[in-house]
């Protein structure tokens, strides 16, 4: 490091939430389901057996963090990049460093953060070096690592699901931050409801809420050598909330929503409606859903539902947001409050497992298409009774194999 570098690093302006970070397992907070006494993670490390792995959790809930204290408990050479800005040229070069390593009887564990932006060529890249023990793999993503990253990855890694930090724990990551700045610079005067604000705030984000409680320190008034942070400053400061809406919540959230409609619990329905509204959903993906619950759920109980969802659908195309919330609305009411039936879904879903398993037959001769000249001479149509000439006359119309097959039971 030059003259110039050591400047630069000295000038560096580190974050809070940077400052803050865990030093060992005992600093370390939340994901208790992951780190907790005796969990298997933690017995791993204790074996010092490492392995390659995947943290797949939302932003700020310690990914990186547990990374670098995997490496420090294992005593392994930590190498960090980011998926972001880095390719195939920089695998290849912590390749060779860790091959340094392992001549040294050091391990190298290689942290990539978001992995998920990595394309299908760079994952690959990283198959042979797993496969052979030249490096372990820590990789983080914010997105379901069951969509973003590779099969033949995936195969050769365990997947750890971290969850938002809890609030009890984010307390006590915000309450250290205070202390930190205090004790470096001026007390500061806050009350509860401060605290209370950022950690809902934060919703499970310590990152977002250290950086929070830096702004808001250095914001607060200078009186009498305190500083005094008021709740209408913070409120200032945090202007409007963020809503969290990845790629995983869009499929989730859908999942909910269509789960509540089909439960009949409106009002479970209307707040995941909100949820992805707030997200910015395409209204017309909402319908879809809709229109997929009225059939499948609602079905013959109420036909109509069917009409309701489908002009919800032609209703948000013509307005679009926000007034297709309205209408959105006004269709999640009738169709979780309508009574339900799933005959219909039943009766089609068995007849095509029956067609698919080799229940597959031509119609009936007299069924047949007898409107051409030679139907006739085939026998095509011969038999076949006019319903509306006869309508109490029994005909069959099913293949004579399933004559006494029933799809619906109702």
């Amino acid at each position: 490091m030059d003259l110039f570098d050591s400047f630069a690093n000295q000038n560096k302006q580190i974050p809070l939430a940077e400052q803050l970070r865990p030093k060992s397992l005992d600093e370390f907070l939340g994901q208790n389901n992951v780190v907790g006494q005796n969990s298997a993670f933690i017995n791993l490390l204790r074996s010092g057996h490492l392995f390659s792995c995947i943290f797949w959790g939302p932003p700020g809930c310690g990914k990186t963090t547990l990374a670098r204290l995997v490496a420090a408990n294992t005593n392994s050479s930590f190498i960090e990049l980011s998926a972001v800005n880095s390719g195939i040229k920089d695998i290849k070069d912590c390749v060779e460093k860790a091959k340094e390593n392992l001549r040294y009887n050091k391990k190298t564990i290689i942290f990539i953060d978001e992995i998920h932006r990595y394309s299908k060529t760079q994952q690959d890249a990283l198959l042979p070096y797993l496969e052979n023990g030249t490096f372990y793999l820590i990789g983080s993503t914010t997105e379901n690592p069951s969509f973003q990253v590779v099969p033949a990855l995936i195969s050769r890694v365990q997947v750890l699901m971290l969850q938002p930090i809890d609030d009890e724990n984010l307390y006590s990551i915000v309450e250290k931050g205070f202390k930190y700045l205090s004790d470096k610079h001026e007390p500061i005067v806050l009350k509860q409801r401060v605290i209370d604000f950022i950690v809902k705030y934060a919703r499970g984000d310590a990152r977002l809420a250290l950086n929070l409680v830096e702004n808001a320190y250095y914001a607060a008034d200078l009186i009498d050598n305190k500083r005094n942070l008021t709740l209408e400053l913070l409120e200032t400061l945090a202007q409007e909330k963020r809503i969290k809406y990845s790629r995983q919540e869009h499929y989730d959230c859908a999942s909910a929503f269509q789960k509540s409609l089909r439960g009949s619990d409106k009002n479970a329905a209307i707040y995941w409606l909100a949820k992805m509204i707030a997200g910015g959903e395409d209204p017309r993906f909402i319908a879809r859903r809709l229109i997929v619950c009225a059939a499948e759920d609602v079905g013959l109980a109420d036909p109509n539902a069917l009409n309701v969802a489908v002009n919800a659908y032609k209703a948000s195309e013509l307005l679009g947001l926000p007034e297709a919330r309205i209408p959105l609305a006004l269709a999640v009411a009738y169709v979780a409050d309508a009574p339900k039936s799933n005959a219909a879904i039943c009766a089609v879903d068995e007849a095509l497992s029956d067609i698919h398993s080799g229940l597959d037959f031509p119609p009936p001769m007299h069924l047949r298409d007898a409107h051409y000249k030679d139907a006739k001479k085939y026998g095509f149509g011969k038999g076949y009774v006019y319903t509306h000439d006869n309508p109490d006359y029994v005909q069959q119309f099913m293949p004579d194999e399933l004559k006494d097959k029933k799809y619906f039971n109702q």
